[in-house]
């Protein structure tokens, strides 16, 4: 008969998840760098692609705290995410919008992962596992302020075409090119 699950069965398997979901987020993030066209779009991509290569490595000393060797499971999830990613860069790379359809999956990204990393570190907690709750806190910290850099960045960037959808009116109703 099977041994029945456990909370901490259901954290290392998440664990493992979330830890293949990272590595493929630092190769994402270094595909988005060279595909962006701002220059803080850009540098905000290199910053989050070298704090998540940290971000593996603190799973990494998470797996070590529950005397498991790190592993990674298939993250469907993440591989939707990056297959996504893949697609609208195909078909939005070379245009004015790329940078916010960059920003947008990139967004999806770290919401999945700020869902994740919630997720585990509550699961820690109830697990008596402080040290690795401490390390999964400062990671979830470090998502969250990405995730807002990223608004504060996409709230920056000019509407590509934005008179062109509203009949060639801006949001005042001026004509766009009108002086």
């Amino acid at each position: 008969m099977a041994k029945e699950k456990t909370l901490a069965d259901a954290f290392y398997e998440t664990l493992k998840d979330v830890y293949y979901a990272e590595k493929q987020s630092v190769r994402a993030q270094k595909k988005s760098a060279k595909a962006a066209q701002s220059a803080e779009l850009k540098d905000a991509f290199e910053t989050h692609a070298e704090e998540s290569a940290t971000q593996v490595q603190r799973l990494e000393k998470v797996f070590e705290i529950i005397g498991k060797a790190p592993r990674a499971k298939t993250c469907e999830a993440m591989q939707g995410l990056t297959a996504e990613m893949e697609e609208d860069l195909e078909d939005f790379g070379s245009t004015e919008a790329a940078d916010d359809v960059l920003i947008g999956c990139a967004q999806a990204m770290e919401h999945y992962e700020i869902a994740r990393y919630g997720l585990l570190k509550s699961w820690a907690a109830k697990l008596g596992y402080d040290e690795a709750a401490s390390l999964i806190e400062e990671t979830l910290a470090e998502e969250k302020k990405t995730d807002e850099l990223l608004t504060r960045i996409a709230e920056s960037i000019p509407a590509a075409g934005a008179a062109e959808q509203t009949g060639g009116k801006t949001k005042n109703g001026a004509r766009a090119g009108a002086h």
